[in-house]
């Protein structure tokens, strides 16, 4: 009797001494995933981004520079509310680059006229092919401070919100831009309010009007100290008011493309698809087959490419077993 509740002591202290362990090494295991380092990117990755990113604000400073210089030298030529020369040419490429056109500085002779042409055109350019992706990296970085502000009630490690923000990347690329539109309209909104003293309903008409580039020109910068604000915030809320459309046509595509996606993988198969879907016509349809049918379905692949992968596939397996092997791989193949 003694050995035995000797033994059952010893058992019931070596599972407390595991469970002890276990609920220790657990603890240890959420500490480390609530306390971790955040979990970026390889380093690789991320440098060619921001030395890419670095490119183009570079080629951008040289932009606004040659124009700023350019029309500096003609601002005699350039008519309008005037406030500080060299301010007022950078005012002018911003103004003219975004396609805004308040109006409030105009071209007067055919020289001034054909340079301000030439620069809007190179401007839709660098917007359209290089500002756009200087638009994704901004947006990048703040996606993570957006994730880490929905889950902030909860005890979401690092890891998890890359995941999480890689499996909804197009949701929460327009959420970023959606809240980066309303901050820049309402910082827009009150510094017209409050610095150039405009009525708020004259303000914020004339900040919709400038970040849509629809520029009436009724209302615009007129101030030194607005023109100033005005080269740095019209940049900024026209290039996210068009990563805001973009990222909307993409969301709206990604959901119709997920609900077509369902409905393919749901729909009731016929015979005609059972035929369809026998690509080599043995009459007997392979899991690979019905999944290359359904990519075709969902317009991921073409059927040209399914059939080329088959002929490939059937090049390549030498013996005609139907698999492949590495004895087909050694010998010579089609």
């Amino acid at each position: 009797m003694a050995s035995d509740d000797a033994r059952e002591s010893c058992i019931g202290n070596t599972v407390d001494s595991l469970n002890h362990s276990k609920d220790k090494s657990n603890a240890i295991q959420r500490r480390h995933r609530c306390n971790s380092p955040p979990v970026t990117e390889p380093h690789f990755l991320k440098s060619t981004k921001e030395h890419t990113f670095m490119k183009i604000l570079i080629i951008l400073a040289a932009y606004l520079g040659v124009g700023s210089l350019c029309f500096f030298l003609l601002r005699n030529q350039i008519s309008g509310k005037k406030t500080h020369g060299l301010l007022d040419a950078l005012y002018f490429c911003v103004v003219t680059m975004t396609t805004v056109g308040y109006g409030d500085l105009v071209p007067s002779t055919t020289l001034a006229k054909l340079l301000a042409l030439t620069y809007v055109f190179a401007g839709i350019a660098l917007s359209g092919l290089i500002l756009g992706k200087a638009a994704d990296f901004i947006l990048e970085k703040q996606e993570v401070v957006l994730v880490r502000a929905i889950h902030m009630n909860e005890q979401v490690g690092p890891a998890e919100i890359l995941k999480d923000i890689e499996s909804r990347k197009i949701r929460y690329n327009f959420l970023t831009s959606l809240v980066l539109v309303v901050v820049l309209t309402v910082l827009g909104t009150l510094y017209m309010s409050l610095i150039e003293k405009f009525k708020f309903v004259d303000a914020f008409y004339c900040v919709c009007s400038t970040i849509s580039t629809l520029g009436y020109g009724d209302k615009s910068f007129l101030t030194t100290g607005g023109r100033i604000f005005a080269v740095f915030w019209i940049l900024a809320s026209t290039i996210c008011v068009a990563r805001f459309f973009f990222y909307l046509v993409e969301l709206y595509t990604e959901s119709r493309r997920t609900s077509f996606a369902k409905w393919v993988l749901t729909r009731n198969l016929t015979g005609t698809d059972l035929e369809s879907a026998d690509l080599d016509h043995d009459k007997v349809v392979s899991a690979a087959e019905f999944v290359v049918y359904k990519l075709q379905e969902m317009g991921k692949i073409s059927q040209e490419d399914g059939t080329a992968i088959l002929e490939r596939f059937q090049n390549l397996d030498v013996d005609h077993s139907g698999t492949l092997t590495t004895a087909d791989l050694i010998q010579p193949q089609n």
